[in-house]
């Protein structure tokens, strides 16, 4: 596919602002899949691409986070095989899908996205990390999560955070940055399948990554400072608008 360069620029903008979002409390693919389907790039092309895209943001955000001590080790050792193998299957299920199908399937998952985003919305934290329930419950969560990222992808961030912030127990801030480490092997995992498949446009997605890298730091220096808050009002609009454009996108044009 050829894109004219204000359409890449466009682009870009999108992904720096949603680099921006997930560097600090995940969301952004949110918004960044929508405005793929909205420069008509076919679902499973979308999908793909957005995977590249996000892999380099991860990468950046993730190194942030490291550097600073906020990764929770015990926990990534304990699920990061059942998340990755779960992506794997996740990524390879839903290219079973025609064009059609995946559009309806991203539809239908925007809501539950988009709930899992505003409910990581406490503004305590918890300092102290606390002994985690390390044995089946933390692979099984994993593996759940790792599915739902390889399946879809957007969102996948906020239900990572949501799950080791309520179900685990980490604090907000650990939550977030012990996210990146996952999203990181998913996205990688869900590139490869995709990848494999040609579903990838990588002349498109290198610029959009570099952009994503540059929100993404970013968003965890956001992070480390001042907190989420503030990107959560704004990606609730966000999100209102953009999935009334994909109704009409995919049900009323």
């Amino acid at each position: 596919m050829e894109f004219d360069i204000a359409v890449i620029v466009a682009l870009s903008l999108v992904y720096a602002v949603t680099g921006c979002m997930d560097g600090i409390a995940g969301g952004g693919g949110l918004i960044a899949m929508p405005a793929l389907l909205l420069a008509g790039i076919a679902p499973e092309l979308a999908l793909g691409t957005n995977k590249l895209v996000v892999l380099f943001g991860c990468v950046a955000s993730m190194s942030a986070y490291a550097r600073n001590g906020l990764v929770f080790w015990p926990l990534v050792r304990a699920g990061a095989l059942p998340s990755l193998v779960a992506a794997l299957v996740g990524a390879r299920a839903i290219l079973l899908f025609d064009s059609e199908g995946i559009g309806r399937i991203i539809l239908f998952l925007l809501p539950l996205a988009v709930a899992a985003t505003l409910l990581t919305k406490k503004d305590k934290d918890i300092t102290e990390l606390p002994a985690l329930p390390l044995g089946m419950g933390a692979p099984l969560a994993c593996a759940a999560l790792g599915f739902y990222d390889g399946f879809f992808g957007p969102g996948s961030g906020s239900f990572y955070i949501l799950t080791f912030y309520f179900v685990i127990g980490l604090g907000m801030l650990h939550a977030s940055a012990t996210n990146k480490v996952f999203g990181l092997m998913t996205v990688t995992a869900g590139l490869l399948v995709f990848a494999w498949h040609g579903k990838v446009l990588y002349l498109l997605g290198i610029p959009l990554g570099l952009a994503n890298i540059a929100g993404n730091l970013l968003g965890a220096k956001l992070a480390m400072r001042i907190g989420p808050a503030v990107v959560r009002k704004v990606l609730l609009l966000s999100i209102t608008l953009l999935f009334v454009s994909l109704i009409w996108k995919f049900y009323l044009s």
